[in-house]
């Protein structure tokens, strides 16, 4: 191809041409790299942009009402509203002028010239996203932010379930919280349990059914043959091991909830079809469609698979007859095994009631916000999205991050990216339906990755991260459509925002209602100072640390940097020792803003190298985000139970176990412990109270 051509055709389709790297150089991107993005995007048909009419026109407050068409002859035109009301009009010039009174939702243009005619979805949107009237009226909330699988409780099977968020949820409220945060809880895959990662999803429209409460059901307590195999020695042996375990054992529990979900589905299936719970299932297939029908295929066809023997690592692995969700070969196993979707189906359904109880929970006991919800970046490579959409994800290219500092080779996420191109030609309802999946039952949504509404790394297949580029996306459309259906679902939305974020993106979010992301770790404005707490942007959610990063424990004493040194994870010993220099200034300068806010006892000491962790010194960096600026701030159970190791650590895959590591606690012990409550209650007030005049704390000792 031309040179010339290529780089139309690049622009045309999103590629960015050059960046700024970590360092402030200007970097080009190849002709190579341009080439094998534009292979990679299915969407990008020859004929993309020929229609007079746009696929989709996105209406904002203050936008005009006219749209240009690339149309030379008279046409008439018809808009129906999303809830039927019409309105007509006909032209002579290039132009539709909509009437100016449209209601915020999705409508249809429809634009006629003789035997032909052309749509166009018109999308009327709020200005801002929804918040919630607490913090409209200036309050500052508090909430939990956990990880769901690393909760302990005496009924649990191993693994944090539904029954153990309840027990969260009212331990919170309790202490005057205001939401419980959580990990991705998208679907996985029951078939292969030991794909664990939460932001690694096999679809984000669904959920992982390893979080059904089994003990709970009422179809589990009353079916006899559930109930004898409850009351086995070895069942009760093989729960005891799975719930004391240090670790998640995935498989374990997998097999043991399946078991038991495998029989409390026959007693459900005994139910009448006027009983209600069954009439509410069969709405809930209704409602679920062509996606639930799919989600439920694809994981009775992986686990037939399995137990046959032909393991994989996604359906690309699969016999070639199945590797097409249409396939009149996998219709014919939906034929064939439709009792097995339907028990898939029906376990989506339980998973959705629980977490829907959930959050009814919350609102009973008048949580401002009660859950809110994570959202990844994206889905499997080999899951059940990209089985069956195949043109909106282009899988000859995954997303991850251009080189930076401490990863000099750049990131791969392998996480096939959305085509721009595609959400554009279908009036981004991949996108609002991700959203309307995501935001039920929650009162907010933390958007993982936030700067992916504007752009992401696109690294080809068979490249290395550096030979990629950034892929733009139509984020000013992307967020009338977020404000949209935030409003519509009563949910407000946080975006992920850390790392290098361009100026463009932050403005947009802060003017579109997006509260931002603030961790304290990052939070210095120079090597030697850490941001004040009164300096903290009020339109944020601020944490001490995240599932990605050390505990305070860990950070303090350094423990995650000696941790991943042991893992290699460090090009040399110079940026080893670089990491822990950083982290010796620091630990001073954090210390050192403690002190001069009165967070911690001058006794505590002042010299950093001096100072160990202790409750003390963990208490004053509760107080000193505590009593910050954010009108959002969330903690970590890990860091009320003075734990070291972390969750994750980017940059592993078997070398850490990584979403394994529960709490050390119980819920309830946690709960009950005096030394949390003191420090939750705290919390509360100082969320409430805030800053006295002379800058301490306010009612606090000093």
């Amino acid at each position: 191809m031309d040179p010339k051509v290529l780089d139309q055709a690049a622009e045309r389709a999103g590629i960015i041409p050059e960046y700024i790297d970590a360092w402030g150089q200007r970097k080009i991107i190849s002709q190579a790299t341009k080439r094998q993005l534009l292979d990679a995007m299915a969407g990008l048909r020859d004929d993309f942009g020929q229609s007079p009419v746009p696929p989709v026109w996105v209406i904002r407050p203050g936008d005009p009402l006219s749209l240009a068409l690339n149309l030379n002859e008279p046409v008439e035109w018809v808009l129906t509203e999303e809830l039927g009301r019409q309105h007509e009009g006909s032209m002579a010039q290039r132009r539709v002028t909509l009437p100016g009174s449209l209601p915020l939702g999705y409508h249809r243009l429809t634009v006629r010239s003789g035997l032909r005619h052309w749509n166009c979805q018109v999308i009327v949107a709020p200005a801002r996203c929804y918040e919630p009237d607490a913090l409209l009226a200036g309050q500052k909330l508090w909430g939990a932010c956990i990880q769901l699988y690393t909760l302990r409780s005496r009924h649990n099977w191993g693994v944090g379930d539904f029954g153990d968020l309840a027990l969260m949820i009212e331990g919170i409220a309790k202490r005057g919280g205001a939401f419980v945060g959580l990990n991705p809880i998208h679907a996985l895959y029951p078939a292969a349990p030991d794909w664990a990662s939460p932001y690694s999803p096999s679809s984000r429209h669904w959920l992982n059914i390893i979080y059904i409460d089994v003990g709970a059901l009422e179809d589990f307590v009353q079916s006899a043959e559930a109930q004898g195999w409850w009351n086995l020695p070895h069942t009760q042996s093989t729960l005891a091991t799975l719930r004391d375990g240090e670790l998640v054992d995935y498989s374990g529990v997998t097999a043991c909830k399946l078991t038991a979900l495998t029989f409390a589905y026959a007693q459900f299936s005994r139910r009448g079809e006027e009983d209600p719970k069954r009439r509410d299932f069969v709405e809930f297939i209704r409602r679920g469609g062509e996606s639930l029908h799919y989600q439920a295929t694809f994981d009775a066809l992986h686990r037939y698979l399995t137990l046959e023997g032909s393991l994989s690592e996604g359906w690309q692995q699969w016999p070639a007859e199945y590797q097409q969700a249409d396939s009149p070969q996998v219709r014919e196993f939906s034929q064939r095994y439709s009792a097995e979707i339907q028990f898939f189906s029906w376990m989506q359904w339980v998973a959705e009631r629980q977490f829907d109880e959930c959050f009814r929970l919350s609102q009973r006991l008048n949580m401002p916000i009660g859950l809110y919800r994570d959202l990844a970046v994206g889905v499997s490579n080999g899951g059940m999205e990209t089985w069956s959409d195949r043109t909106l994800y282009c899988l000859a290219a995954s997303i991850g991050a251009p080189p930076d500092r401490l990863g000099p080779q750049g990131q791969d996420w392998s996480l096939p990216p959305q085509d721009p191109n595609v959400l554009v030609a279908r009036a981004y309802e991949p996108f609002s339906e991700m959203l309307r999946a995501n935001m039920r039952h929650c009162g907010a949504l933390r958007i993982y990755h936030v700067m992916s509404l504007l752009r992401l790394w696109w690294v080809p297949a068979q490249n290395t991260a550096v030979q990629g580029a950034y892929v733009s996306y139509p984020v000013d459309d992307l967020l009338a459509v977020l404000a949209l259906e935030s409003h519509r679902q009563q949910c407000m939305v946080i975006g992920e925002d850390l790392g290098t974020v361009p100026r463009e993106i932050t403005e947009k979010l802060r003017a579109a209602g997006v509260y931002s992301y603030k961790v304290l770790f990052f939070e210095r404005t120079s090597p030697t100072e850490f941001r004040s707490p009164d300096e903290y942007v009020s339109q944020a959610m601020a944490t001490l640390t995240t599932h990605d990063l050390a505990t305070l424990r860990g950070y303090w004493q350094q423990e995650d940097l000696r941790l991943g040194q042991r893992l290699n994870l460090y090009p040399d010993e110079a940026i080893y020792q670089q990491l822990l220099n950083d982290r010796h200034l620091a630990r001073q300068a954090l210390l050192d803003a403690l002190h001069r806010w009165k967070c911690v006892p001058v006794k505590l000491g002042v010299h950093a190298q001096r100072v160990a962790m202790s409750p003390v010194l963990n208490r004053g960096m509760h107080r000193y985000l505590a009593c910050g600026n954010s009108a959002l701030l969330g903690l970590q159970p890990e860091d009320w139970l003075d734990m070291a190791l972390p969750v994750n650590v980017p940059g592993t895959t078997d070398q850490y176990p990584n979403w394994r590591r529960k709490l050390t606690r119980g819920v309830a012990e946690m709960f009950d412990d005096p030394v949390v409550i003191r420090l939750l209650k705290e919390v509360d007030r100082l969320r409430k109270t805030g800053l006295g005049k002379s800058g301490d704390l306010a009612g606090g000792k000093k």
